[in-house]
């Protein structure tokens, strides 16, 4: 048996595989160079265009482009009108933007457990938590698989709720063959390194109405109903702060990249199934190592690769199969602690262990595997390799 790289053992890698990676090329790089000749490096014209490409491949009427995906959340929770003492449902197992936007506008996040096999909101158990303060339930399309639309549609619909989408992990998606972007009253995305496209930092909802879009406009604008280019083509300086917002601009700098990003979505995205296809079959009938579980009528984008390990077969707890993992050249990673977890959370609303079951469990038998369509057929073979190797050293 090999003895492990944290055992002193030589590693499956020398140079370490990240679990996410962008990828820019020389379309790329021109199409920044352009901007940052051109008189517009922001609220200029490309944010609009940006906009328009983004709003016609996910089929929506609106999208919006903000900074971040935390900004996305923020933005989308704000135009919703949740105000302090409104309840907002989230699942446990996401980053905790999705919560925290709850909480800048004064909201109260309420958590509930996720579905042992993909770890998606459980549509019941969201049911179950419903009260009169109940204002919305934000379902996250954890690591790529779209959430169950159509129960969470009927049960928002049946109490009188809006449904938001954080669908940061899911560009390029789609849910009974609507894309995701499409299948809530709002739907957030991110544009960090590691998701599907980059704009460095960035962010997008999208809607199909365009009163929800004009809010969250203005309120990335510092709660202004114009911004500079706007001004600048009526010739006039006068503007009005109409309600309090931040300053969530993207510049056009980023949107001509995300513009650039977007042209190689589809190809991407394939190849994220196609790694997430090789994973499969090396884990499928491994007896001490599962992949979590994909609905046939979705097509899942593959953010992240998550497996959960059989800790009941192993000599080990799942910290120390991550460190054997990153021993050997593969950076793993784990998404995510389960929010109410945190212990901003269990101070501030009460929250503590045993809140959620599922999620609590999963979480400590998790890591996530690289995946990034850069990855190569050797890349994917010596992810599969390390994992192998640690788990048979450390099997009962």
């Amino acid at each position: 048996m090999d003895r492990l790289a944290i055992h002193g053992g030589a590693p499956v890698r020398k140079d370490k595989l990240p679990y996410g990676q962008h990828w820019l090329d020389e379309d790329d790089i021109a199409v920044v160079v352009e901007v940052l000749r051109s008189d517009w490096l922001t609220t200029g014209p490309k944010t609009a265009e940006f906009e328009g490409t983004f709003a016609e491949i996910v089929g929506v009427k609106e999208a919006v482009a903000v900074s971040s995906g935390t900004a996305a959340l923020h933005a989308a929770v704000h135009a919703l009108g949740i105000r302090p003492d409104d309840e907002v449902i989230v699942p446990a197992i996401t980053f905790a933007a999705t919560a925290n936007c709850v909480v800048y506008e004064g909201g109260t996040p309420v958590f509930a457990d996720v579905g042992a096999e993909a770890l998606l909101l459980d549509s019941s158990a969201a049911e179950s938590l419903i009260t009169p303060r109940t204002k919305a339930i934000i379902a996250v399309d954890y690591t790529g698989q779209p959430c169950d639309y159509d129960a969470l549609r009927s049960i928002a619909s049946k109490h009188g709720l809006s449904l938001a989408a954080d669908a940061c992990h899911a560009l390029g998606g789609d849910y009974k063959g609507r894309p995701v972007g499409s299948l809530a009253d709002l739907s957030t995305f991110s544009f960090h390194p590691v998701k599907h496209v980059t704009t460095g930092e960035g962010g997008m909802i999208t809607t199909d109405d365009p009163e929800l879009a004009q809010r969250m406009r203005v309120f990335r604008n510092h709660g202004i109903t114009t911004d500079h280019r706007q001004r600048e083509k009526q010739g006039s300086w006068f503007y009005e702060m109409v309600r309090l917002g931040y300053n969530y601009r993207l510049t056009d700098i980023q949107c001509a990249l995300g513009m650039s990003q977007l042209r190689k979505l589809t190809a991407w995205v394939k190849r994220r199934q196609e790694i997430a296809g090789m994973y499969d079959d090396a884990f499928r009938d491994h007896p001490a190592v599962s992949p979590l579980g994909v609905r046939p009528e979705i097509s899942h984008a593959y953010h992240l690769y998550v497996i959960r390990f059989d800790l009941a077969q192993l000599r080990a707890t799942r910290a120390e199969l991550f460190s054997a993992l990153r021993a050997e050249g593969i950076g793993v990673n784990v998404h995510y602690i389960p929010v109410h977890l945190h212990p901003f959370y269990q101070q501030r609303f009460g929250t503590h262990p045993g809140l959620c079951p599922v999620a609590e469990q999963a979480y400590e038998e998790m890591v996530s595997l690289p995946m990034f369509p850069r990855m190569e057929d050797r890349d994917v073979e010596d992810v599969v390799t390390a994992v192998r190797k640690v788990v048979e050293v450390y099997r009962k």
